[in-house]
């Protein structure tokens, strides 16, 4: 967690719509989305699977498959450029060497039939055409060494499968990093690794952040994570941002009743022992089943008539916003 002073905005995101086309129609999977990315600092976006998170994620690479995935509306400024009006050449410049991605499932996203070093050398082929063998060789032992792999010479010709979890999910940091971007996009970093291998991962990326200043983009349905690394927090459902604030601000008065309702499922050290866990009851619902007005209203403890219209942002305290009709009974 940055703990600096430097509040420079490296990322914005300005109402942000995108779409996939389904049998059903033009449906929206993020619907509204803005938030300010600071310089070395780390951003962290939770909400249950459904939310929107990797759809946003994804949306600010422009990687949504095409033809179906569609950008409807809004901005993504990147150093006074906006990435949704980029040319194709312009993308691949960006992708990679400005912002990076690391992808939610490394078994998949890594190719099973290449080995470690193919995969690492394919990165530096297509960024710096320049670089020798020799010299691609040398940095990919080096980044390898930098995320915390044993024997890196001997890895570098593994292939995926030869690798524990927690190994790959280190060789996709590698692979994200090696053109060392401004910003790191980590979609659920996290998932299906033990817990001793989450707070390694955990603390590789704070300590590569703390050594290379990139700002971070932290994507999890885990709020124990998200209290551990971020700065700030955006709280997303049924792909609106419901609240937004200082990661403390956020932990210590939640505003939203979705974002009590997280917090509240949290096992804590003081449960009564064999004690049921809080729980939201209901799923998030299916993009083409949104209700109108508040999308949290169908399992909303606190949902009133006035929840059936579409609720607007109201500022808490500096820097924490929430979208809910009760907080202007308050």
């Amino acid at each position: 967690m940055n703990t600096g002073t430097d509040t420079s905005t490296i990322l914005e995101v300005r109402d942000l719509v995108t779409a996939f086309q389904t049998e059903s129609g033009l449906l929206r999977a993020v619907d509204g989305v803005s938030f300010d990315l600071k310089e070395n600092t780390t951003l962290g976006i939770v909400g249950e699977s459904g939310c929107g998170k990797t759809v946003t994620a994804l949306s600010l690479m422009r990687l949504l498959p095409k033809p179906t995935g569609q950008y409807l509306n809004g901005e993504i400024i990147y150093k006074d450029r906006d990435i949704l009006k980029l040319s194709p050449d312009e993308l691949h410049e960006i992708r990679g060497n400005s912002i990076s991605m690391i992808f939610q499932e490394p078994m998949t996203a890594l190719n099973p039939v290449q080995t470690i070093g193919r995969q690492l050398a394919e990165t530096f082929e297509l960024h710096f055409p320049e670089m020798s063998k020799d010299d691609i060789l040398k940095e990919s032992v080096a980044i390898l060494t930098k995320v915390g792999i044993s024997d890196p010479d001997r890895k570098i010709c593994a292939y995926p499968h030869q690798l524990s979890g927690g190994m790959r999910q280190r060789v996709m940091i590698a692979m994200a990093l090696s053109c060392k971007p401004g910003i790191l996009i980590a979609d659920e970093p996290t998932t299906a690794l033990d817990v001793t291998i989450q707070a390694q991962i955990l603390e590789l990326i704070k300590d590569l952040q703390k050594e290379t200043g990139m700002s971070l983009i932290f994507i999890t349905h885990d709020l124990g994570v998200i209290a551990q690394i971020c700065d700030e927090i955006l709280v997303m459902y049924a792909g609106k941002v419901v609240e937004r604030a200082p990661a403390a601000g956020l932990f210590q008065a939640p505003s939203h009743p979705y974002t009590k309702g997280l917090l509240s499922s949290i096992p804590k050290l003081d449960n009564v022992r064999k004690s049921k866990l809080d729980t939201i009851k209901g799923i998030v619902p299916a993009i083409a089943d949104y209700p109108d007005g508040c999308r949290f209203q169908n399992r909303c403890p606190e949902v009133f008539e006035k929840c059936r219209e579409e609720p607007h942002e109201i500022l808490i305290s500096a820097g924490h916003y929430a979208s809910c009709f009760r907080l202007t009974e308050k």
